[in-house]
Parts: C-alpha cells; structure tokens; sequence
C-alpha cells in the first residue's frame, strides 16, 4: 500500500521524527513531555512521602520498597563506584535513578506511549546536573590549578607528549563524559519508541490492507509490538542503571586523588 494512500486513509505512516515533537498545550513551555516529567516529580514525591512519613522496625510493603530501592543504589552503584564517599551521594543517585526510571517507563504507559528522555533537550539536563557536580565537587576539593592538572596531565610521560595528550584528555574529561551521557540515554529511549511505532502502526497499516493474507500476517506486528514494548521496560530500568552508574563514576573520579 502507498503512503499516499496510507495517508488519505487517516493512518500516519510511516513514523517520523515530528512523533517526537507533541503539540504545545499552552504555550511552548506547556507540553505532554513538561506535565509528564511534572507527573513523574509529583508521583515520587507522592512515594517517598508516603513510605518514609512513619517508618517502623519492622517495615511495611512500601517502605520496604524504598528501602530495597536505596539500599540497591546505595550498594551497587554509589559505594561500588566512589568508595566509602559515595555513602553521602546515595540519596541524590536514587532519586536520579528513580526518576529516570520513571520517565522511561513513560513509553510504554497506555495513553502517555512515549518518554520524555526520547526528546534530546531532558538527557541533555539530567547529563548537565551531573556534570556541573562533577566539575563542581572536584574543583571544591582539590582546588581549580590541582584539578585541571591531575585531569589533563598523565604523570610519567615525557613532556613532548603532552602537547598530544593534554588536548585528548581535555575532550575526555570535559566533552565527551557529558555528551555521551547524555547520547546514550537519548539513542536507546528514541530506538525503542521508534521501533514500537513501527510495529503498532506497521499493524493497523497491514490490517487496512485489502489483501486478506497481509491482514492475517499484522498479527505477527502486534506481536512483535508486544514483545518490543517488554524490551522497552527492560532497556527503561537498564539505562537508568547506567547512566547513574556513569555519573557516580566520573564524580567518584573528582573526589580521588589520583586519576
């Protein structure tokens, strides 16, 4: 079938880039990505309350829930990355993890179907807010002079080299960590919304058809759209998990001595 045809039938396909662009609600700051990442920071808030408001001994499901949560963050990713010092950047790391779960998760929520973190502009924020920490906390302990050389310089090299490595270094450090943080979580958040936008919309296009086998055959794209929507979740929590895993690493490099 043409896309032509597809089109005057009512159906969008194929998929494009402006499915990433929701129409504005009111105005250019009130969108369907703004009130879901609201929803989100409101729905935390809402479990965080309500597990710690009065925790016991002996926890109930919810607090247990929490607990298990930061216990999670805490263990496997802020200690296992920064050492004893990751302890007192735990509570941040699990509201970052909690958050980006959260939002991920978005895209595969019947009636919300796509995730802010698809959009470039919120991985881009969320990378930043880690980065300026990361600037920040090592500047903070070793002073500006010390820190700049122990990021730039390699000890042990002689000195010519460093006229190569001092700018490889410099884009290491200070470019390619946060751009890349911020890649990562955008491509595989974006791939995964595509792909199921493929699959959905592949089906109802096939079932449109007036062919009876390609009708027949679009249950094998909803299925492929179901199978691809349990993969989502799964890529939601794993890139939560890495990208806080990232940001504990590279600020658990501002607090070392030597990097």
């Amino acid at each position: 079938m043409s896309g032509q045809l597809v089109a005057a039938e009512g159906l969008p396909w194929p998929p494009s880039v402006g499915d990433f662009y929701p129409p504005e609600l009111a105005g250019p700051w009130v969108t369907k990505f703004t009130l879901m990442v609201w929803l989100a920071v409101g729905l935390l808030i809402l479990f965080f309350m309500a597990t710690y408001r009065n925790p016991k001994l002996v926890p109930s499901k919810g607090q247990w829930y929490a607990e298990s949560l930061y216990g999670l963050v805490r263990d496997n990713i802020a200690r296992e990355q920064m050492g004893k010092e990751g302890i007192r950047f735990a509570p941040y790391f699990t509201v970052l993890f909690s958050f980006i779960v959260l939002t991920n998760l978005f895209s595969i929520v019947p009636g919300l179907q796509i995730s802010p973190n698809s959009h470039i502009a919120f991985p881009i924020v969320l990378a930043a807010i880690s980065y300026v920490m990361y600037l920040y906390i090592g500047v903070r302990k070793h002073g500006l002079g010390k820190y700049l050389k122990m990021s730039l310089v390699i000890p042990g090299v002689p000195w010519p080299m460093h006229i190569l490595l001092i700018p490889i270094e410099f884009l290491q450090n200070f470019v390619v960590r946060p751009v890349t943080l911020a890649l990562r979580l955008f491509a595989n958040l974006f791939a995964g919304h595509l792909l199921l936008l493929v699959f959905t919309v592949g089906g109802f296009v096939m079932l449109a058809s007036d062919s009876l086998f390609v009708q027949v055959t679009s249950v094998l794209s909803f299925a492929m759209a179901i199978v691809m929507a349990f993969f989502e979740a799964l890529v939601a929590i794993l890139q939560a998990y890495v990208f806080v895993t990232l940001s504990a690493n590279y600020i658990g490099t501002s607090l070392a001595d030597e990097h």
